[in-house]
């Protein structure tokens, strides 16, 4: 923004005297300035709208209209424009000078008029006036750039909100008061109910507000609706947004967040916390709380290797109350800056209300504090009923058990000679099988099994190697330059046939793994069973199979493998 320069190059003189207007017309002209002159203060209005000068000379005392009602109307006219007003007077008495400067009056200048004196004037207001302009300019460069965010962040508001749609947020037994320090909370509460009908309800806060507090949110919300759709497990979704987060959000922006998993039919509650204050379970028959203290780093901290999901199980009986709250209730400042503080909050907490009165206690006082002060964070607080068995049976009953995931389903993915060369099967065979959400949190588990059972069918069956050969390093060298020169010169007409059929249990699901392959089969090692194994190099493979899977079958002669893989619901 380039800088004002500014110097007056027209100046008003209003005096009904026509000697003083001379006098000091002389003087000015003197200085370089044009002069335009005004015999009274309605002649003097009138010459200043006409002429827009940049200062004005005003005698307090005139015909027709005085100095200081013709300063009220100057000013009133000039708007935001500062235009210096200087009364021309011989008025001594303090009580007649306050009520010019009252009226809008900026200084004054005693006749006779040294000259000295009027240029010193016009050059301290000439600075006040530049001065004026700059921040003029600075005051609209603002408001045009804060129009431009607050478009922004509405835009991004409504992108937000048809992505974190109001999910389950409007059960009966969900209540929460949200109040957003601007446009683009950074507060955000996410619920919905799982295909297994758990309640998942997540409450986090994001350093910032605005679009900082945007960038993170849109990818939170996104994870967490599609994951709870498709029934995976709190752990699963809060590890995949903290690695999304770690991934996506720059130094120094975190989500602080409060996670629950509530199921109805087991009657208890999964808690993960990192960063939040202190959530609470309200116990209905005693009308007492018991805190939950977050344990955690906030989410995007910690790279995944490092990010503990494992949650806290608390049992839950008909009544009770799960009460959370983000850290803008403690911070609450009144006008003197006093933060409403950990303090008021227990105590409401420990008055034995209703749990509907402790939620509306919390909120009155925490607004009655704030009263007429300006905010410096969003304030949150949810409650959640744990409702009686039947209103619970009616929350799962939302669940929908076969929404948005694989159930029971059966698969035949048959390779070529071509495909066996060049094509890894393992990635897409575990985006399938992810689409199970208890698969997808012992995709580690999976990974080997298929792996194993992939691998023996090309090496042992398709290529017919040995894994005697593995006796040393030089014997893995050769293994798998065989391996490679075989793959590299596979006859047509060789192929591995993998077959899955998965059904869902009660408690989990069962997937049942079958491995075909054109070769002539193959003679597992019966090593491994001897119980030493210090020193033996091959043969592990079908020994650690059996350890992963509920059963294991080779058909003889050996070209055809079936591995049955349990999984469990998480608790």
């Amino acid at each position: 923004m380039s800088k004002v320069s500014y110097r007056p190059s027209k100046i008003l003189i209003a005096d009904d005297s026509p000697a003083d207007r001379l006098i000091l017309q002389s003087m000015l002209q003197r200085l370089g300035y044009v002069v335009v002159l005004a015999e009274d203060g309605v002649q003097a209005v009138e010459k200043f709208l006409s002429e827009k000068p940049e200062f004005v000379f005003l005698d307090v005392i005139m015909p027709n209209m005085d100095g200081v009602e013709t300063a009220i109307q100057i000013k009133e006219k000039a708007g935001d424009d500062f235009i210096p007003v200087i009364y021309l007077t011989s008025l001594a008495d303090a009580p007649s000078l306050a009520r010019c400067l009252s009226a809008g009056g900026d200084d004054f200048l005693s006749k006779p008029y040294n000259p000295i004196v009027i240029e010193a004037k016009i050059k301290a207001f000439s600075r006040m006036r530049e001065m004026n302009q700059t921040l003029a300019l600075q005051k609209n460069l603002i408001e045009k750039n804060n129009r431009h965010l607050i478009q922004e962040q509405n835009v991004a508001k409504q992108v937000f909100d048809k992505i974190a749609h109001a999910g389950s947020l409007k059960l009966p037994i969900i209540r929460y008061y949200m109040s957003a320090l601007a446009v683009f909370n950074g507060d955000v509460l996410l619920a919905d109910v799982s295909p297994t009908g758990s309640l998942m309800v997540l409450l986090g806060d994001f350093t910032g507000h605005g679009l900082p507090a945007a960038i993170g949110s849109m990818p939170l919300a996104s994870i967490f609706y599609g994951m709870v759709n498709k029934g995976f497990g709190m752990s699963e979704i809060l590890r995949e947004i903290n690695n999304r987060l770690n991934q996506t959000l720059p130094m120094g922006l975190f989500c602080c967040a409060t996670c629950f998993d509530i199921s109805f039919r087991k009657q208890r509650v999964l808690v993960w916390s990192g960063g939040l204050p202190d959530s609470a379970i309200y116990r209905g028959a005693t009308r007492t709380f018991e805190r939950i203290t977050s344990k955690n780093l906030p989410l995007a901290i910690l790279a995944n290797r490092d990010f503990k999901a494992e949650p806290v199980r608390f049992e839950l009986s008909a009544g009770d109350h799960i009460l959370l709250w983000s850290d803008g209730i403690q911070e609450a400042r009144d006008r003197q800056g006093k933060m409403f503080g950990e303090q008021r909050l227990t105590s409401i907490l420990e008055r034995g209300l209703e749990a509907s009165a402790v939620f509306d206690d919390i909120i009155g006082e925490v607004q009655a504090h704030i009263g007429e002060g300006e905010r410096d964070d969003d304030v949150s607080l949810v409650d959640i009923t744990f409702p009686d068995a039947e209103l619970g049976a009616q929350m799962e009953k939302k669940g929908s058990k076969g929404r948005g995931c694989l159930q029971d389903w059966s698969l035949n993915f048959r390779l070529e000679s071509s495909s066996l060369r060049v094509f890894d099967p393992m990635p897409l065979l575990l985006h399938i099988t992810s689409e199970v959400p208890g698969l997808r949190q012992s995709n580690s588990l999976l990974f080997t099994v298929l792996s194993e059972l992939f691998n023996n069918a090309v090496e042992h069956g398709v290529l017919g190697l040995q894994s005697s050969i593995k006796q040393s390093a030089a014997g893995f060298s050769e293994y798998y330059r065989l391996r490679k020169e075989g793959l590299e010169n596979l006859p047509l007409g060789s192929w591995v046939m993998l077959e899955f059929e998965h059904g869902v249990k009660h408690n989990g699901g069962l997937l049942t793994i079958r491995v075909r392959d054109s070769g002539d089969g193959f003679h597992p090692t019966n090593k491994t069973t001897s119980g030493d194994t210090q020193h033996v190099y091959h043969g592990r493979g079908l020994t650690l199979l059996r350890t992963m899977c509920e059963s294991l079958v080779i058909t003889p002669p050996g070209n055809c493998v079936e591995a049955q893989f349990r999984w469990l619901h998480e608790e």
